[in-house]
């Protein structure tokens, strides 16, 4: 996953820096990589699980780890946003996929994106020993967590493209048992689907593109499939993320003609047809991207 959202103090009070390395690479599929990263300091890296986020800094090429600022206080954002943008560390947020103790290791799963965005090229050609620093929970309750269904919830809706597949495997597993589930996730080839483990009683579509570009008019599978779906009746709690402009038509979908409460829709554009990664962050520094609708 990767999402140019706007930290705040909320989010990074229970946060701090943590300097790690590249242990392994996998291939996860063609558009998907697992990259696991190591390092001492891993040992107080404390994810809540579900869909935690966390932010990653990447170097630049010719640069042998990120630059970064000293403290991970309130004032980070602000210092980081300070720097030469050729000089500090490229910054991109993303999802736990895994974590282990002994050694202290944290997955992250890397949608390899048709734009070839530094973060994409980054992560394909990964080797170990590569350094990296990541912004991380230190504490299990933290603003990273955006899965959060209230009491009374009856069934739960999530869905995405690949870019939120890690999101949506953290959360699956972490569903307690029996819980009715609907899950659609969209992904570009049939080689991309995974097994996901969950106790949840979740009946999970795969939807493949077959190579079309995603987001493209001649591909939506997420937004007709799910228009088209008889879904369960009780109260429901919905988390969608994937492009952006999906994910809001989708939304509107589920609020004004579903009647799902709009408190109960968790929604996130992890990235936007038509705009590099870059654009993106950019976007997200100067407060110019565009504003939610109902």
């Amino acid at each position: 996953m990767t999402t140019a959202a706007t930290p705040t103090a909320t989010t990074t009070a229970p946060f701090r820096f943590f300097d790690a390395r590249v242990v392994r690479t996998r291939a996860l599929g063609p558009s998907m990589a697992r990259i696991t990263f190591g390092g001492s300091c891993l040992k107080d890296f404390i994810s809540g699980g579900r869909d935690q986020r966390f932010k990653l800094f990447l170097p630049h090429p010719g640069q042998t780890a990120p630059v970064v600022p000293v403290e991970a206080g309130e004032g980070w954002f602000a210092t980081w946003r300070a720097m030469d943008p050729a000089e500090r560390g490229i910054m991109r947020s993303y999802t736990v996929r895994g974590q282990r103790r002994d050694p202290h290791e944290v997955d992250v799963d890397f949608a390899l994106h048709h734009d070839g965005g530094p973060a994409a090229r980054w992560a394909a050609r990964a080797e170990a020993g590569d350094r990296v620093t990541l912004l991380g929970p230190a504490v299990e309750d933290n603003g990273g967590v955006d899965f959060r269904p209230p009491s009374g919830t009856d069934w739960v809706l999530i869905a995405g493209d690949e870019t939120a597949l890690p999101a949506i495997a953290g959360i699956l597993e972490w569903l307690p048992a029996d819980l009715p589930t609907k899950v659609w996730l969209e992904v570009q080839h049939a080689e991309d689907i995974q097994e996901l483990r969950t106790e949840a009683k979740a009946e999970i579509t795969w939807l493949v593109r077959d190579g079309v570009a995603p987001g493209t008019p001649r591909s939506a599978p997420l937004l007709d499939t799910v228009g088209a779906a008889e879904l369960p009746s009780g109260t429901p709690y919905a988390w969608i993320a994937g492009e952006a402009g999906t994910v809001k038509a989708l939304r509107r979908h589920l609020v004004r003609e579903r009647g799902f409460d709009r408190k109960a829709v968790i929604f996130t554009g992890y990235w936007r047809l038509g705009a590099c990664e870059e654009q993106l962050v950019e976007e997200a520094v100067s407060g110019t991207g565009p504003a939610a609708d109902d």
